[in-house]
C-alpha cells in the first residue's frame, strides 16, 4: 500500500514538473500573450490546438517553419530547438 502511494505520488511530482517546464517556455516565448489554456485570445486556445494537431506527427515542423517565415502567425525569432519546444509544449506534443 506505501509503495502504491509513493509510486502515485511520484508519477504526479513527474507530471507537475513536466507541466511546469511546458508553462515556463510558453510563458518565456510569450505564446500565453495570445494563447490561453482553454478560451480564444488573439489566437486559438493550446486545448483546439491541440485537439487540431494531436494526430499529425510533423506538426512541429511545419508549424515552426511558418512561423519563422511569418506565415499565418506573426513573425518570430529565436533557435529552432526553442521554437519547436513551445509549438511541441503548445500543441501536447
Amino acid at each position: 500500500m506505501r509503495i502504491a502511494a509513493l509510486l502515485a505520488a511520484c508519477a504526479m511530482l513527474a507530471a507537475s514538473a513536466a507541466y511546469g517546464t511546458d508553462g515556463d517556455i510558453l510563458k518565456t516565448k510569450g505564446c500565453v500573450n495570445c494563447h490561453a489554456p482553454d478560451a480564444k485570445k488573439a489566437g486559438p486556445s493550446l486545448k483546439d490546438l491541440t485537439a487540431k494537431h494531436k494526430d499529425n506527427k510533423a506538426a512541429v515542423d511545419d508549424i515552426a517553419a511558418k512561423m519563422k517565415a511569418g506565415k499565418g502567425h506573426p513573425k518570430v525569432s529565436g533557435s529552432d530547438a526553442d521554437i519547436k519546444a513551445a509549438i511541441a509544449a503548445s500543441i501536447g506534443q
